[in-house]
């Protein structure tokens, strides 16, 4: 399985094969529409992300020592930003999640070119993931 770091790397490369913001936010689009529909019963207030413009749920499982995370949101771009979050942090230890920064979303321009609003929803799910890491790794007692 490929490192949280080499998994990056993909996604700035993938990027960076446009240069126009346009195909950028359709590549994120696209992501999005790939990602498996959050199964209903996920869909609480308690799984909502706060901060967050439009609305995210964030599911997360811990499976074998690593955490799984499921999500879906209710805006397509949104969705897509969250998909690449979950294809860089999802069945990985807590540690791994705790101990890397997401270095891809400043590398492929996600920053600079999000609203305030979404950019605060994104800093908002990358807290989350860490959260629920930390929380699975306090359960672990490590």
């Amino acid at each position: 399985m490929a490192t949280i770091n080499e998994i990056q790397d993909s996604i700035i490369e993938e990027f960076g094969d446009f240069e126009d913001w346009l195909d950028r936010y359709q590549l994120l689009i696209d992501l999005g529409n790939e990602q498996e529909p959050l199964p209903e019963e996920y869909k609480t207030d308690n799984n909502l992300i706060e901060g967050c413009q439009s609305r995210v749920w964030l599911q997360a499982d811990f499976v074998d020592g690593k955490v799984l995370f499921r999500a879906e949101s209710d805006a397509l771009i949104v969705k897509g930003i969250v998909s690449l979050l979950i294809k860089v942090y999802s069945g990985r230890t807590p540690d791994e999640i705790l101990e890397s920064e997401p270095y891809f979303v400043e590398a492929i321009g996600l920053k600079e070119h999000l609203s305030p609003t979404r950019s605060n929803g994104l800093v908002a799910m990358i807290k989350q993931m860490r959260l629920y890491a930390l929380a699975f790794k306090a359960k672990m007692g490590n």
